[in-house]
């Protein structure tokens, strides 16, 4: 039986939920989807989803409660972890944000697209998941900026990187839980596998 987290600190915490416990029925796992927010709830996760928010205080939250180092020991040990919008920046270097993990080689751009009001929905290709196109929820997403080599980039958007991977570690600047497309996260728990 596998359990995968969902960071519950602030932000879409129930959407990531349901997606998940849906990508896991769709992918016959066994297994169920618990809402961490303390350091003895992350000890028996086997995968973990950092959602989408406002990255400045959930950085300050990681901080204060203490959980920062217990995601950098989940990305230690090889366990999956994905960060949607700002979750992403959240896995990146983000000089704006002393508390971001720096789990990632790279660096986020905040905003890229755009304030709340310019928010768009879009679809694109992510060769990774299959050939139909995925179609993308922008909400003042981020972008990743200056990957290193060790970054595979997954998708792009108006020439700019929107969706990456580094071993274990998945950064997506879109919300994929706001769809009913399942596939990124379908693709993010059979990293368990691996």
């Amino acid at each position: 039986m596998i359990t995968a987290g969902v960071l519950s600190l602030q932000g879409d915490v129930s959407e990531q939920v349901s997606h998940t416990k849906a990508a896991m029925h769709d992918l016959n796992l066994d297994g169920c989807v618990l809402e961490v927010k303390v350091k003895k709830e992350f000890k028996d996760i086997n995968a973990l989803i950092i959602p989408g928010g406002e990255s400045t205080t959930i950085g300050k939250l990681l901080k204060e409660y203490g959980l920062g180092e217990e995601i950098k020991k989940l990305a230690r040990k090889n366990i999956p972890v994905m960060g949607t919008c700002a979750g992403l920046i959240m896995l990146g270097k983000d000089t704006n944000n002393a508390n971001a993990l720096g789990l990632m080689d790279m660096e986020a751009e905040r905003n890229a697209f755009g304030r709340q009001k310019e928010s768009f929905e879009v679809d694109i290709n992510i060769p990774r998941i299959g050939e139909t196109p995925y179609h993308a929820v922008f909400i003042r997403a981020p972008v990743i900026k200056k990957p290193s080599e060790k970054i595979e980039i997954l998708a792009e958007y108006k020439n700019k990187v929107v969706m990456a991977q580094e071993n274990n570690l998945l950064a997506v600047a879109f919300h994929p839980e706001l769809t009913e497309d399942l596939r990124v996260h379908k693709y993010f728990l059979e990293l368990i596998k691996r």
